[in-house]
């Protein structure tokens, strides 16, 4: 029996992974900043107020998504306290897709440039944290790349949900 499939709207095409230099760091670096680019896609051009609607049961939807990755970059690499990682996934009522995404670029920035002074990539993040040491820096980098792929799958779906847009 023949299988139907919705019409494709807003495709786009994928955008290939980076080629960045070939040291360790520029190879982390260069993929964490593509799959934060790619999260930032999905979610700045997604309309309201879908973009912060269910997209499945568990309540998850883009906006949330973006506000969640904001605070996995603050705590990973600024040293910020996160008591209920559960709330982070929920954006304020008042907040547009303009902040949210403004507040995770600004994140990203800031993130980066704790990552400039960082040279050796088994040396411990430079992040004040009383009372837990913080991780290396590879660590960091490589949690952070998972973190935001997972995420980034989760925002391919939400957003073809949305409105079918595909593609990174």
């Amino acid at each position: 029996m023949g299988r139907t499939t919705a019409p494709r709207r807003g495709r786009r095409g994928d955008t290939p992974p980076p080629r960045t230099g070939s040291s360790e760091s520029e190879v982390l670096r260069g993929f964490l900043d593509y799959l934060r680019e790619s999260v930032c896609a999905k979610v700045e051009s997604a309309p309201e107020p879908a973009v912060r609607s269910a997209g499945v049961p568990s309540g998850t939807n883009l906006l949330g998504l973006l506000h969640h990755l904001t605070s996995v970059e603050r705590a990973t690499f600024l040293g910020e306290q996160v008591t209920d990682w559960q709330a982070t996934f929920h954006a304020a009522p008042g907040d547009g897709v303009a902040e949210v995404v403004a507040r995770y670029r600004e994140s990203v920035a800031q993130a980066n440039g704790v990552l400039d002074t960082c040279a050796d990539l088994g040396a411990p993040v430079p992040r004040p944290r009383p009372g837990r040491p913080a991780p290396s820096v590879r660590w960091a980098l490589t949690h952070l790349i998972e973190e935001t792929g997972r995420h980034a799958g989760h925002a391919d779906i939400l957003r073809e949900l949305i409105d079918g847009a595909t593609g990174r």
